[in-house]
């Protein structure tokens, strides 16, 4: 495959769920997601192992139902705030499933995937919308077809399978633009 854009500041998890975007298909959808597995519980290296078809079975009950899944996400937002990527942003990501946005089927091919490690149950942490902004501002500049309009929950692509984000994620900060802090941090950038 051919090299794709990574973020600089992520820590790299190469998931082999994913493959070559349809030829000429241009990137201008942003899909956010929850995931915590299991389910309700933060923390720990479920998520990682679940993109990269090492879940164990046996580890809890409901792994069972979902281990044979083959299943990625361009990005993964921990509730530390800290940016995990598992497949770099011109590739196809598995996150999205039978979806739909404005009469395009098959939201993958044109998308890019950010679960937030969290549930429709709880509210997200202050670090993870600060790592959001940041995010979405460095994806914007590199896909600039991805205007706020563009940036959906999973719910928005599939509504009678998802309802991620939730109803705590706060639409109103991400509508507004990124809070971006200046200072001496430097942002990150796009390899």
């Amino acid at each position: 495959m051919r090299r794709a854009p990574l973020l600089y500041g992520a820590r790299q998890c190469p998931s082999s769920n994913c493959d070559p975007r349809p030829p000429g298909c241009r990137i201008d959808l942003l899909v956010i997601h929850n995931i915590s597995l299991p389910p309700g519980c933060f923390g720990g290296d479920r998520v990682d192992d679940l993109f990269l078809n090492r879940l164990d079975p046996k580890a809890h009950p409901y792994f069972q139902e979902i281990c044979e899944l083959r299943v990625s996400s361009h990005l993964l937002i921990r509730r530390s705030g800290e940016l995990v990527q598992y497949v770099p942003l011109g590739l196809r990501a598995w996150h999205a499933g039978q979806s739909e946005f404005q009469g395009r089927v098959a939201c993958n091919d044109f998308s890019i995937g950010i679960e937030l490690e969290g549930d429709d149950y709880t509210p997200f942490t202050e670090q993870q919308y600060q790592t959001l902004d940041q995010t979405i501002a460095d994806i914007r500049a590199r896909y600039p077809a991805i205007t706020p309009e563009r940036i959906v929950g999973h719910s928005d692509i599939a509504p009678a399978r998802k309802s991620d984000p939730g109803p705590f994620f706060d639409w109103n900060r991400i509508k507004a633009g990124p809070r971006i802090k200046t200072g001496p941090r430097k942002r990150k950038k796009l390899k």
